[in-house]
């Protein structure tokens, strides 16, 4: 068991956590190139927390140059062992009104400009998608949006696509005969409902200032569902299956590796790495 490192990505309308005890911006580099900003770390209610605002401090960094590998590198390399995303979405459901939040449980990825994963030449690693989110945390989080006085939807389709524009109807129309139940352009887990889209018939198209608004009345109760969640952790982290996901998902040979690929993922694999090495120069996959 060990101890919690709570990381939180903060998208559109939350880019501070002002409740943090001892905080501290730190800036931290990643082979993958600089993140958003700098980590802000500090406590609540004894839980380390790492929060990163995904579009940076003053919303500088568009959807499609939001570099999502450097970010997930920032955080582990500050010890983070779970992360939460947290982001404004438009809703493609009836009974997802504007102010729900929504603890996404699988994603249709329509995103065409991002890189889309860590591993390549020298390292190759096909990860399971079935089940994307960490059922525990999604768990605790939605727990924790509700005793902030939030209506939560436990379960949905989350799809992203690219940004920085908004569908179009035709779009929108298409995504919920898909299946999907929200739309946003970076990944989420808790997803704050800012909208209804463009799909209702008779309303008007989807205009930044109605979305700020909502921005604004959802970023209150956000805050007070991480905090939520530092009181509602468990006092010992145990471990998680999804912590040995990568035993699994890598294929490459042992003595085919790019030590330039391993050295590059020291944090992003960490806990594989220190496996791998434990068992031997022979370990396997």
């Amino acid at each position: 068991m060990s101890e919690w490192t709570i990381g939180i990505i903060g998208g559109s309308g939350l880019y501070e956590m002002e409740a943090l005890e001892e905080a501290q911006w730190i800036q931290v580099d990643t082979p993958w190139g600089p993140p958003s900003d700098a980590l802000l770390i500090g406590r609540l209610h004894g839980v380390k927390f790492v929060f990163l605002p995904r579009h940076g401090r003053g919303h500088r960094i568009p959807p499609s140059e939001v570099n999502a590998r450097a970010n997930v590198d920032a955080l582990k390399r500050a010890g983070c062992t779970d992360l939460l995303a947290i982001s404004a979405i438009g809703s493609l459901r009836e009974e997802l009104p504007p102010g729900r939040f929504v603890a996404v449980d699988q994603f249709v990825d329509r995103t065409f400009a991002r890189e889309k994963s860590f591993f390549g030449p020298g390292l190759v690693a096909h990860v399971s998608m079935a089940d994307p989110i960490c059922p525990r945390l999604s768990s605790l989080a939605a727990g924790a949006a509700e005793a902030a006085g939030a209506e939560v939807a436990r379960g949905g389709t989350y799809l992203a696509m690219e940004g920085p524009q908004f569908s179009s109807r035709a779009e929108s129309e298409l995504y919920r005969l898909w299946g999907c139940d929200v739309i946003e352009l970076p990944y989420a887990l808790i997803g704050m409902v800012t909208d209804y889209d463009c799909w209702r018939s008779g309303e008007e198209a989807v205009e930044v200032s109605q979305v700020i608004a909502q921005l604004i009345a959802n970023a209150g109760t956000a805050r007070r569902m991480i905090e939520a969640l530092a009181k509602s952790l468990p006092r010992e982290r145990t471990p998680s299956p999804i912590d040995t996901n990568l035993d699994q998902a890598i294929i490459t040979a042992p003595a085919a590796r790019d030590p330039a690929m391993l050295a590059k993922l020291d944090a992003v694999c960490r806990g594989w790495l220190q496996r791998q090495a434990a068992r031997g120069p022979t370990g396997g996959s």
